[in-house]
């Protein structure tokens, strides 16, 4: 019974440490996949992904491999990840995701990428916000309209601020022309023109009290 004890602990122990090399040889293929793509060397992330690497790998901060692409600005990564089946709505810990991020940033080509690979519209950023929403704060036209002509897209989503795509680019924008051309986008697209803010002030109001003559022409 005694040596059946023995054999037995020392068949756990062997267990063990099999598990933990095994853990620790993950974790090792886990990071170094991570810092392949961050120096975006698309050979050997190819490599490694054929080599059975999880596409879906996330760092520290929970950003997905896709997400790390996408923040750098690598198209061809991205299309690869993609390609692999990278999950273009994985969030991190701040909530951003690749689609989410790509919209923000006005990376038309990636949006239009992860619109084509199961972009969600349900999931939103640390504001509540959707992909639009800072795509029309930061004046990025193409992005805007990109989104606006989607079928199905939420046009009208109100973030946690209280604010619309429109109430966004009308508040946090400068009135110029090309926050003119993204009022005329969403105008075009649907967009409810009389949302109004938590205080009940509408974007039509909002451009009145900020001089924006041609905006407010466009909301009349």
């Amino acid at each position: 019974m005694k040596m059946m004890l023995i054999l037995l602990s020392y068949s756990l122990l062997g267990v063990c440490q099999q598990t933990n090399q095994f853990n620790l040889k993950n974790e090792m293929m886990q990071q170094d996949i991570i810092d392949l793509v961050k120096r975006n060397d698309l050979a050997a992330v190819k490599s490694a992904l054929e080599k059975g690497a999880e596409v879906n790998t996330q760092d520290k901060n929970k950003r997905s491999l896709l997400l790390i692409a996408t923040i750098n600005q690598h198209l061809e990564m991205a299309q690869l990840l993609v390609a692999h089946g990278a999950d273009v709505n994985l969030q991190a810990d701040h909530l951003d995701s690749p689609f989410l991020y790509a919209g923000a940033s006005g990376q038309t080509a990636l949006v239009k990428l992860y619109l084509a690979n199961g972009a969600r519209f349900d999931v939103f950023n640390r504001y509540n916000g959707s992909a639009l929403i800072p795509a029309c704060e930061r004046g990025h036209i193409e992005t805007v309209r990109v989104l606006v002509n989607t079928k199905g897209y939420p046009v009208d989503h109100v973030n946690r601020l209280g604010w619309t795509a429109l109430l966004e680019a009308v508040i946090l924008g400068d009135g110029s022309k090309k926050y003119q051309q993204i009022v005329q986008i969403l105008k075009d697209g649907g967009a409810n023109l009389r949302i109004a803010d938590k205080d009940g002030i509408t974007a039509l109001q909002h451009a009145k009290n900020r001089g924006y003559q041609e905006i407010v022409h466009l909301l009349q």
